[in-house]
C-alpha cells in the first residue's frame, strides 16, 4: 500500500515536496513512479526511479524542474517541485511496479493521490 501526501497551494515559481511511503517491504526489482492527472485530462507520467539505484527518468515537461528521489530507509520516495507553473497542477499519484515504464498500466499498486494547485 502506498501513502501519498505533501501536495498544496503554491505560487507560480514555487515549491512542493511530495511524499509517498509505502507499507512493507519494497524489493529491490521496483520500479517507484509519479503520475498526474489534471482535471479532464488523462494521467500522464511525471518521473520514475529504481529503487535499487539511483537511476531516473523524467518527462520532458519538468525535465530541470522536479527531482524523484528515495529513501530506502523510510520506504519513501520523495518528488521536489520547483519553478511551479500553472499547468502543474493535477493530483500527483505515486505508483509501484517492475518496469522501467512511462505508461501507468504498467504499475500494479497506487496512491490514493495527492492534490497540487498552482496560483498564477
Amino acid at each position: 500500500q502506498l501513502q501519498a501526501s505533501g501536495g498544496g497551494l503554491a505560487q507560480a515559481g514555487g515549491s512542493l515536496r511530495l511524499s509517498c511511503t509505502a507499507s512493507g517491504r519494497i524489493f529491490s526489482s521496483a520500479v517507484m513512479a509519479w503520475f498526474r492527472q489534471a482535471p479532464g485530462k488523462e494521467r500522464e507520467f511525471v518521473a520514475l526511479t529504481r529503487w535499487s539505484r539511483d537511476s531516473t527518468l523524467y518527462a520532458d515537461s519538468v525535465k530541470g524542474r522536479f527531482t524523484i528521489s528515495r529513501d530506502t530507509a523510510e520506504n519513501t520516495v520523495y518528488l521536489q517541485l520547483n519553478s511551479l507553473r500553472p499547468e502543474d497542477t493535477a493530483v500527483y499519484y505515486c505508483a509501484r511496479g517492475i518496469q522501467w515504464a512511462r505508461q501507468p498500466n504498467e504499475y500494479f499498486s497506487w496512491g490514493q493521490g495527492t492534490l497540487v494547485t498552482v496560483s498564477s
